[in-house]
């Protein structure tokens, strides 16, 4: 299992629309996450920014990365809430979230 974050910024004038699309994901955008092996799949909001966990339990991300570009609710999906958010990732990376780096993570022994 891989543990992923990610950051995004939050246009101000589209957070509303942001929140209450994110209020009723579509059912469809949530099997195909699961069909490309995420879990855990959370997003949280600090002032103008949105931060995402998930964890992978895939065996082949960039695959599994495809599937879900590929999805056409996805697509019709992303038409919704792209206009909502600002990328800050690291121009011509490829992203359009910004990965961030694990630094640290509390395990479940002692």
């Amino acid at each position: 299992m891989q543990r992923h974050g990610c950051v995004i910024r939050l246009r101000p004038e589209q957070r509303e629309t942001y929140l209450r699309l994110h209020a009723a994901v579509w059912p469809s955008v949530e099997k195909t996450l699961r069909e490309a092996n995420f879990r855990n799949y959370t997003i949280f909001l600090h002032d103008d920014l949105l931060f995402g966990y998930y964890e992978y339990v895939g065996e082949d991300y960039e695959a599994d990365l495809r599937l879900i570009a590929a999805d056409p609710q996805t697509q019709e999906w992303w038409k919704l809430t792209d206009p909502c958010q600002e990328s800050i990732a690291e121009p011509g990376s490829g992203d359009w979230w910004a990965p961030m780096k694990e630094v640290w993570h509390l395990t479940d022994e002692a």
